[in-house]
């Protein structure tokens, strides 16, 4: 018969209700009478025999005093001795009865004995050992003392010692014979003295049983522990949940760097990350194909992977999660790299309070903003966000510095960008860097439109996953004239009819709405949403204007007060201006959306559409491409992109805006076809996505020969025979049947290196007569400036010399001069100066500035004679002109700070004037880093600092430390300080309840991701300054005389 044991479980607050004093209940008899009834089960401790503890002081008074027998400690006792006296037990039962964790527990009056099973009994071996404490739950833990809480600790400790030292310990004999060890139930006590030593039988006697400590007098220890105890100041629950995220970030890193496809509780992550997404994002469940792909062996085994999915299937969500388990579980920093800035920042404010709960730092990389190289973190790693620019120069910063073993994981949103001009041609350029001097760094590519995938896998030496999943159906049609026909791929023309539009226009109308756009948007709006991609910014805002006149008044009560908000609001970013068009369709729940509009403008539409406040937007087609606005109907009012017939890479990416998830049962584009396109458009909706291709070749001075120079440069390979092995591993060497044929590759990189020599950005000989193929490269000074500037390769000798020119004579009256060298020379082709204008603004500047005009070759006279028209004989470079008249346009609006009135005194749209501020910003930061690697432009580096500073937010100075938050503009950025939210630190420690109260058209949502994102950056600007402490009271390893 196995040794008895008694099981407790300490109920939450026993008997808080009982008063002190209170008089004892009459004497109950019998187990069923027993407190013990009122407990649930849980830890086991049991003694083989009483033994007394009264060194400690009654507190307890005659509160339950512990001796009275009604108490319940005394009963606890009366069980014991019960138990006890029934152990005169046949020893050589005794010897065959051992106890194991699959015995079989009676439950009596609460009270439990265990037995062993009769039929299954197992014999225990020396190297084995019981537990037989059942781990507290968690609600009961939460409620425990701070020494119950150390008691299982010990416990626990002691539970996995016991269990080692079993399996090292040798059988010890007894009186007469030898026998099986049977480890006491008192060691399952911490506080028993001797807690390794064994009982042993013999055939005709039991051993001396060992004195330990009772049930009762530890139960009195506790509880005697508990009143002495000094409440902790920190929450025990929240203490208990961070000890838990601790081990499972632990346990989710063992697992997780195995090869295993069963990867823990949340996909090798904690279980609070599953729950964040809940708090967060409202998310539930994965979808199956999520699931499936995150668990794909490939994956485990760190492959890199390509998966391709409909626009809205739920793409970055897998990503997502891989990046947490590279930050949280590989320990190790990662680049996520989107398209454009507006997502990056949209992207920053979503991630930013995941990094505060998880901690890990999330780093903005676009316009100016990026810190090269990074700091290197000693404890929190990083996730750097970057445009496609910014990438590639953190890229360039981490190989430089021999830091590029810290990326572990590339993502890389929209892959198909591959194949788009420059820019497209500097992602392959990044790529093909990491995939040449890191074989830890894993890549992970996502599009919704890849056709060629196969070169993108070799190029990648990538893993495909692909599914057609959408979480709403796409219903997709086409109109011509008023019919409305199906788009299906089994017919033989592609279309079958759907149905007539009903519809009734009037002669007028039929003449205003040639194309049926209100009969379509009405069926769907205000209850629904609807977008319409229109072919010009025009043509935007003439639809959006048309719209409104012929819907009726209705349109005007659905959340009217909403709308006037709107009004207000954008009136306030345009300091008491609004575009006379917006004010006028607002009202209806109908808006235009383009480049024109400024970023503020921009984000407050689409948050009121977002809201529902909005129903249907007139907008481009960049919209597809941008934040994320999806509706219930999308119509493209024509299949062009300006002039251009729409790609079909284009199509997918507008129509699959169709269908919100969780709102819609289903989405519906509509393209409004003309007769005369009709074949073409069966052609687009039939046609397979375009191939990604290359554009190292097309675009050459930021492709094939930038990436040429940064090779040497970086010293990834400093030889023609090393160059042509790297270029082979490029997208462009998967797809040389892309050469010209009367060129080979090796020969394009033999022309693009001698370029660059005669440049004066490389030094060396290429010589293919003596096959001098070895000769080692090696960049200029000028060369390293280019690279490490990210400066175009066309315009850096001209920069050079505009900037060697600026040192004899840099006017430093005002800032005009610094200005002209920070303006992009990409913005100047596409500038057509009002020469009135140009002539007044230049009348304005004062004697020094004028001089600024003559310095960079503008003549005044040739400004009054373009001005008055007359012929002009002397040549003038119409580059460095227009160059000038964007420069003029930057210092009045630095000024100013006022985007609004600047647009009208240079007669531009706001949205160009904003994106020249932000181009601007770019290449003024890109000047800076340039003349850092060159001694000679020493004087710049302070003055191009504090330029690039302005240029990147355009506000009165107070207002720069909220601006630096992701997502907060100068509108809001003015509504904050003037409610009393002046630093970084006030946004950080502010509670978005009180926000949302003192801040005008501010979510709750919106608040939680301004205090999220504010906390993030405080946070990091601490680390960073926590690093540098570090760095600077670090012991060198080189002091002279130390050994």
């Amino acid at each position: 018969m196995a040794d008895p044991g008694l099981a407790l479980r300490r109920k939450s607050r026993l008997g808080s209700a009982r008063k002190r004093g209170r008089p004892p209940a009459p004497p109950r008899h019998g187990p069923a009478a027993s407190p013990l009834a009122a407990k649930k089960p849980g830890g086991v401790c049991a003694a083989e025999t009483p033994c007394s503890n009264d060194s400690e002081e009654d507190l307890f008074g005659d509160y339950d005093s512990f001796y009275g027998n009604d108490s319940l400690l005394a009963q606890i006792g009366d069980a014991e001795r019960k138990y006890l006296q029934d152990e005169d037990m046949d020893v050589k039962a005794a010897k065959d009865t051992i106890l194991q964790p699959g015995i079989h527990q009676k439950k009596q009056n609460n009270i439990f004995t265990s037995e062993p099973d009769k039929e299954d009994g197992f014999q225990m071996n020396e190297n084995e050992c019981v537990d037989i404490s059942p781990e507290p739950s968690e609600s009961v833990l939460d409620e425990l003392p701070s020494s119950q809480l150390l008691y299982f600790a010990k416990m626990d400790e002691f539970s996995s010692g016991s269990r080692m030292h079993a399996g090292t310990e040798k059988e010890v004999k007894c009186t007469g014979s030898s026998s099986h060890k049977i480890r006491s139930p008192s060691t399952l006590c911490p506080d028993v003295e001797h807690r390794n030593r064994t009982t042993d039988f013999s055939s005709d006697s039991k051993c001396d049983v060992l004195k330990t400590e009772s049930l009762k007098d530890h139960l009195k220890s506790a509880m005697t522990g508990n009143a002495k105890a000094q409440t902790p100041q920190v929450s025990k629950t929240k203490q208990l949940k961070e000890a838990v995220l601790i081990e499972e970030i632990s346990v989710a890193r063992k697992t997780i760097e195995s090869s295993s496809v069963d990867i823990g509780p949340f996909y090798g992550l904690p279980s609070k990350v599953k729950d964040l997404l809940r708090h967060f994002r409202g998310i539930e469940t994965l979808y199956e194909w999520q699931h499936d792909c995150l668990t794909l062996e490939s994956l485990q085994q760190r492959k890199n992977l390509i998966y391709s999915l409909p626009t809205s299937g739920g793409k970055t969500l897998v990503a997502e999660i891989i990046i947490l388990q590279e930050l949280l579980c590989r320990q190790k920093d990662v680049l996520m790299i989107l398209p454009y800035v507006a997502i990056v920042q949209e992207k920053i404010r979503a991630l930013s309070s995941f990094g505060i709960e998880l901690g890990f730092l999330v780093e903005e990389y676009a316009g100016s903003k990026g810190r090269f190289p990074p700091i290197k973190r000693r404890i929190k790693k990083s996730l750097y966000i970057a445009t496609i620019e910014k990438g590639h120069a953190l890229v360039n910063s981490l190989i430089e510095t021999k830091r590029i073993d810290d990326l572990g994981l590339i993502v890389v949103d929209e892959l198909h960008m591959l194949g788009e001009g420059s820019r497209g041609a500097t992602l392959e350029i990044t790529l093909a860097k990491i995939l040449y001097t890191s074989k830890n760094t894993q890549i992970i590519g996502m599009s919704a439109t890849l056709n060629n995938v196969g070169d993108l896998q070799k190029f990648l030496q990538a893993e495909y996953y692909t599914n057609n999943f959408r979480p709403v159906e796409l219903k997709e049609y086409i109109k011509i004239r008023d019919t409305i026909y199906t788009v299906d791929s089994k017919t033989e023309n592609g279309f079958t009819f759907s149905r007539l539009l009903n519809f009734k226009y009037s002669s007028d109308l039929e003449k205003v709405d040639p194309d049926h756009i209100i009969a379509l948007v009405t069926e769907v709006i205000p209850k629904y949403s609807c977008l319409i991609f229109c072919p010009t910014k025009k043509n935007c805002e003439n639809v959006a204007s048309m719209v409104c006149k012929y819907l009726s008044k209705e349109f005007r009560v659905h959340k009217e007060k909403e709308k006037q908000d709107l009004i207000k609001n954008l009136k306030s970013i345009g300091n008491g201006s609004i575009c006379p068009i917006l004010k006028q369709t607002i009202p209806f729940g109908v808006v235009y959306h383009h480049s024109g509009l400024t970023n503020d403008e921009r984000k407050s539409i689409e948050e009121a559409y977002s809201a529902g406040v909005l129903c249907l937007i007139a907008c481009t087609a960049t919209l597809a491409a941008g934040v994320n606005l999806p509706a219930r109907r999308v119509i493209l009012r024509a299949p062009y992109v300006a002039s251009d017939f729409l790609k079909k890479n284009q199509y997918k990416q507008m129509v699959g805006r169709a269908g919100r998830a969780g709102i819609d049962s289903a989405g519906e584009s509509i393209l409004i076809v003309q007769e005369k396109d009709r074949h073409l458009v069966q052609d687009l909706v039939h046609s397979p996505l375009e191939n990604c291709y290359s554009n190292l070749l097309l675009e050459l001075t930021k492709g094939m020969q930038s990436l040429l120079l940064s090779l040497v440069g970086l010293k990834i390979a400093v030889t023609y025979e090393e160059v042509n092995n790297f270029m082979h591993n490029t997208l462009l060497g998967v797809q040389q049947q892309l050469l010209p044929k009367e060129k080979s590759l090796l020969e394009i990189i033999k022309d693009g290196l001698e370029n660059l020599i005669e440049k004066g950005l490389l030094k060396g000989r290429i010589s293919e007569k003596d096959h001098n193929f070895k000769c080692v490269l090696t960049v200029t000074p000028l060369g390293k400036a280019t690279y490490k500037g990210s400066v175009d390769l066309a315009y850096c000798n001209l920069l050079y010399r505009e900037l060697k020119k600026g040192l004899e004579g840099l006017v430093l009256e005002s800032n005009l001069h610094l200005l002209y060298l920070a303006t992009p020379y990409d913005m100047t082709s596409n500038c057509s100066p009002d020469w009135m204008i140009y002539l007044r603004q230049f009348s304005q500047l004062s004697a020094a500035e004028q001089k600024v005009a003559d310095i960079v070759g503008v003549p005044e006279s040739f400004i009054i004679k373009k001005a008055s028209g007359q012929a002009i004989r002397k040549k003038v470079d119409s580059a460095v002109v227009n160059r000038l008249y964007l420069s003029l346009v930057l210092y009045t609006l630095l000024k100013e700070t006022n985007v609004w009135s600047v647009s009208e005194k240079f007669n531009m749209s706001r949205g160009y004037v904003q994106n020249l501020l932000s181009s601007a910003a770019s290449f003024a930061s890109c000047v800076l880093h340039f003349c850092e690697e060159l001694e000679e432009f020493w004087v710049y580096k302070a003055l191009l600092t504090e330029l690039t500073k302005q240029l990147t937010y355009c506000v009165k100075t107070e207002l720069i430390p909220l601006m630096e938050v992701a997502g907060v503009l100068e509108a809001r950025a003015k509504q904050l300080y003037n409610a009393g939210y002046k630093t970084l630190a006030h946004l950080a420690n502010a509670d978005p309840e009180t926000l949302v109260k003192m801040i005008e058209h501010l979510s709750r949502r919106q608040a939680k991701q301004i205090v999220s994102s504010a906390k993030m950056l405080l946070s990091e600007k601490a680390e960073a300054l926590q690093e540098e402490v570090e760095e600077l009271l670090k012991m060198p390893t080189d002091i002279p005389g130390t050994y």
